[in-house]
């Protein structure tokens, strides 16, 4: 079982949502605990993903919360595993945003983003994440609640201390063109400002490398200050992660194979203007 001073990937996760459904209906932590004949300190801790969250207390603060159906059904099954190292999140569909990975990215200090088909959520514009849900079959009006809670998720790169990200590409991602020849050319011009930031590396791996590490799948590594290091692998359905740390050192040599074949920083970025002025010419 992991350490208190450790909480778990699903115990942090499960915390955050308590605290959340507990400001959202403006209820002060200590009146909650007091409710319960807690000590505002276990409230505090549940919140924060350091004690270890028991289903039955889970199920108390449901009913002051008023959350019933499926939403409690989901909670009260992550209070059951919230000890449990590694996660398998069912998302609601294809672009749709992982409550974790949001967890996760705004409490990183060092992301590592592995992308062999897309543009990473954190570099995308508007027009393309539009675009890339499109094509996906997800309706207009759904898709633009769902463009804005991505380019929130984008907002830890700008804050006063923002995490650094190494961004890792294949050279797939900037030939294939989602929105037309003019989005994508925005959208590579898009990834040049954001590798001009001190705390944003840009690598792109060549189709010459041919054969090489990353053809199996996107991968995205997250550190902290004080909680274990996170991989996270995402598909349409669900998003993985997982937290033991010889699942996460797999996956950090993956990232370093990657950085070794792929062009310089340096050499990447003038790589990928290259490749948006032919898509202006397009």
């Amino acid at each position: 079982m992991p350490k208190a001073s450790q909480p778990t990937v699903v115990g942090r996760g499960l915390g955050g949502e308590l605290r959340e459904l507990r400001e959202a209906r403006k209820l002060p932590l200590r009146r909650v605990a007091i409710r319960l004949g807690w000590q505002p300190s276990k409230l505090s801790r549940m919140e924060t993903g350091i004690q270890g969250i028991q289903a039955a207390d889970v199920a108390s603060l449901l009913v002051i919360y008023g959350m019933t159906g499926d939403e409690r059904k989901r909670l009260l099954g992550m209070a059951e595993r919230s000890t449990e190292s590694g996660w398998w999140e069912a998302i609601g569909g294809l672009s749709d945003e992982s409550r974790t990975l949001i967890r996760l990215e705004a409490e990183a200090t060092s992301i590592v983003n592995w992308e062999p088909l897309l543009v990473p959520g954190l570099l995308q514009i508007p027009d393309y994440t539009q675009a890339l849900m499109r094509s996906g079959g997800i309706p207009d009006d759904e898709a633009q609640g769902r463009v804005a809670a991505r380019l929130g998720r984008q907002a830890i790169l700008t804050r006063a201390t923002p995490p650094t990200l190494h961004a890792l590409l294949d050279e797939m991602v900037l030939r294939r063109v989602l929105g037309g020849p003019r989005v994508m050319a925005r959208q590579l011009r898009h990834l040049i400002d954001a590798a001009d930031r001190p705390n944003v590396t840009l690598q792109v791996v060549p189709l010459a490398v041919g054969g090489h590490t990353g053809l199996d799948g996107s991968f995205a590594l997250f550190d902290f200050p004080r909680n274990r290091s996170v991989a996270y692998l995402d598909h349409k359905l669900a998003g993985l992660f997982l937290e033991e740390p010889p699942q996460v050192a797999h996956f950090r040599r993956e990232a370093d194979r990657l950085a070794e074949v792929a062009l310089s920083p340096v050499d990447s970025v003038e790589f990928v203007a290259r490749a948006a002025t032919e898509h202006e010419r397009e």
